[in-house]
């Protein structure tokens, strides 16, 4: 079979001329002209970009998630051709009614009929990976039952092997092929394919944001019910509204779309401030609206995930972009590890300040957020900064979030709406109050490790010869004062808040 799909690829790639977007880029150019040689009937009329996008909808479904995921990747490609992948639209056929019925009674082990109360034999959508029916559990809740492809996890694997295979013959026969880390992409893809394959995992990644949601206004997230979960079936709540694309119909039902545009702003920045952990696929088809006005978020197949230090960094260089502050960003670029250590902030600095200062020219509804952050990132790389794959799929979020903003209101300026969200963040997360809560959080930790030191101290010296010995003890004597300093700081920060709480009690 993978000879047959491996023929199926080099024919189609042939017939769209993907030979020519890598072989011109081969520096003896023998091979491009034995292939023009080989190939003089054909005729290349479009751009390679648009090649390209055709034979990935040619190669299918994988194929074209593939492109997906390669489109979010702006930082290595041109813009050119991440636009004509941004193009490539999910909308895969659906796989008969008969096959999804027997994935589930194979899961099930009996009878749909004896699962549902009710179940909708046509799909409602349907994706690269699994499609979704609707159905009623035996107490009447309406539910979305998500099922995996039958036979996708084979497919995937064959055409994760050949996208292997080509990706390092292009490192090697492509002069940029380094640059633009082919391998790297495709591992990268692999890994989101991996956790799209997985239906618990989205379960639970779907779970979590709803327990970050609990009771908020601005966002609903399904239930799952997970006594009819498994790895290849997800089941859960059915969410009423209309798609985020349908203005017209939100305008119909009187739906506040200015509001509704700043909301959704606060609630990606509530995401990846507030819990580090975000919606990574928000295009208009997993986005609803409730008659309300409340967004409903859909499919949690790729979650983003950033670190206290990713949200620090990003805090202070949104802030510092905010002030114009370019030695703050470039600054912040190099504590981060993310450039070299021997770059020069002023020359980092001075490309920094060529990218944003025409675009402050301009009002900031005018001002793209995350096309400003994309040129950031684009500069440096002539610094030679490592790619950051958690912030790859940060600004791909951003840039969505951004354009549905805009598409429901024109006039939106999120920058504007942005900054005093990370104003606040920044004084509750680095201020007085971040200290005193830090301290108050440290605290149980010291007095659980402060009690063992003398006995780690007796283990370390027993186990050890006696050279040895003595770095140990000088070792656990310097993590002792540490301790004993972050003790005595958090003694005298209690002492100082008892302290002006007695004196407001007095006055």
């Amino acid at each position: 079979m993978r000879l047959f799909r491996l023929l199926k690829i080099v024919l189609v790639s042939l017939r769209f001329g993907l030979d020519q977007m890598i072989l011109e880029r081969e520096p003896s150019g023998i091979l491009l002209r034995a292939s023009k040689l080989v190939l003089f009937w054909r005729r290349l009329d479009e751009s390679p970009a648009v090649r390209l996008r055709k034979a990935l909808e040619a190669l299918g479904p994988i194929f074209v998630k593939f492109g997906q995921v390669l489109s979010t990747r702006r930082d290595l490609l041109s813009p050119e051709l991440a636009d004509e992948l941004a193009r490539l639209q999910d909308r895969v056929p659906p796989f008969a009614s008969e096959l999804a019925i027997a994935e589930l009674e194979a899961f099930y082990k009996r009878p749909v009929s004896a699962v549902f109360k009710t179940f909708e034999r046509e799909p409602v959508a349907s994706a690269s990976v699994a499609q979704v029916h609707f159905a009623q559990l035996p107490d009447g809740r309406e539910v979305a039952v998500k099922i995996l492809r039958p036979g996708v996890r084979r497919i995937i694997i064959h055409d994760l092997a050949l996208l292997e295979a080509a990706a390092a013959l292009i490192e090697r026969v492509w002069a940029e092929g380094r640059r633009l880390k082919p391998r790297e992409v495709v591992a990268e893809f692999a890994k989101y394919l991996e956790d799209e394959l997985d239906l618990m995992r989205e379960a639970a990644n779907c779970s979590q944001l709803r327990r970050n949601f609990r009771d908020s206004p601005l966002l609903a997230v399904p239930e799952v019910h997970w006594d009819w979960c498994g790895s290849n079936v997800m089941v859960m709540e059915r969410m009423h509204g209309v798609p985020i694309s349908q203005v017209e119909r939100m305008r119909e039902l009187g739906i506040d779309l200015p509001s509704l545009a700043r909301a959704g702003v606060e609630i990606f920045f509530t995401q990846v401030f507030r819990d580090n952990f975000f919606h990574a696929d928000m295009h208009p088809g997993n986005i609803f609206v409730s008659a309300t006005g409340q967004y409903i978020a859909l499919d949690f197949g790729i979650m983003g995930t950033l670190n206290d230090s990713d949200t620090s960094y990003l805090a202070q260089n949104f802030l510092a972009f905010f002030r114009r502050d370019y030695k703050s960003v470039a600054v912040a670029h190099i504590d981060a590890g993310w450039v070299p250590r021997q770059t020069r902030p002023d020359e980092f600095e001075s490309a920094i300040r060529a990218v944003c200062e025409p675009i402050f020219d301009k009002p900031l509804k005018e001002i793209s957020f995350g096309k400003t952050l994309l040129r950031l990132f684009q500069t440096a790389r002539r610094f030679e900064m490592e790619v950051q794959p958690q912030l790859v799929l940060l600004q791909k979020t951003l840039l969505n979030i951004e354009g549905l903003g805009r598409q429901l209101d024109p006039d939106l300026d999120l920058w504007k709406t942005a900054k005093p969200y990370l104003e606040r963040w920044v004084s509750e997360r680095m201020g007085a109050r971040a200290l005193f809560t830090h301290a108050a959080q440290e605290l149980p930790k010291l007095g659980v490790v402060l009690p063992a030191l003398p006995r780690l101290v007796h283990k370390a010296l027993s186990e050890r010869d006696s050279g040895a010995k003595l770095a140990v003890l000088a070792q656990i004597a310097s993590e002792q004062r540490r301790q004993n300093a972050r003790l005595s700081l958090i003694a005298l920060l209690l002492a100082a808040v008892l302290a002006l709480q007695l004196v407001v009690l007095l006055l």
